[in-house]
């Protein structure tokens, strides 16, 4: 069983991941890097909102950035969020498919 304080770092964990908008920074990230104008256009998202979350995703060891002149590149840092997405991918089709199966036999 976890400690008490290691329960605590996956909800903070969790709770970093239950935002949309750093959600769609994610997926968009997954798609290769951009720099933050471009996270604007595809977003519709407020600089300083997007610049927010991105630290947050940052501090948490999901992104990385480097520097192109005076553009931030930002990036997924490692295959993390591509095996969470995947699981809960996963996870999703399988209850979608038991709800269908049930709707099914009724």
């Amino acid at each position: 069983m976890p400690s008490p304080e290691l329960l605590e770092e996956y909800s903070q964990f969790f709770r970093l991941l239950s935002e949309p908008a750093r959600l769609q920074l994610l997926c968009q990230l997954k798609q290769g890097p951009m720099d933050v104008a471009s996270l604007i256009k595809a977003t519709g998202f407020s600089q300083s909102h997007i610049s927010r979350q991105l630290g947050q995703l940052q501090r948490a060891g999901l992104l990385r950035c480097t520097r192109d002149g005076a553009r931030t590149i930002w990036q997924v840092e490692g295959d993390l969020v591509d095996d969470l997405c995947a699981l809960v991918q996963t996870r999703l089709t399988q209850r979608l498919r038991d709800q269908l199966a049930q709707l099914q036999a009724a």
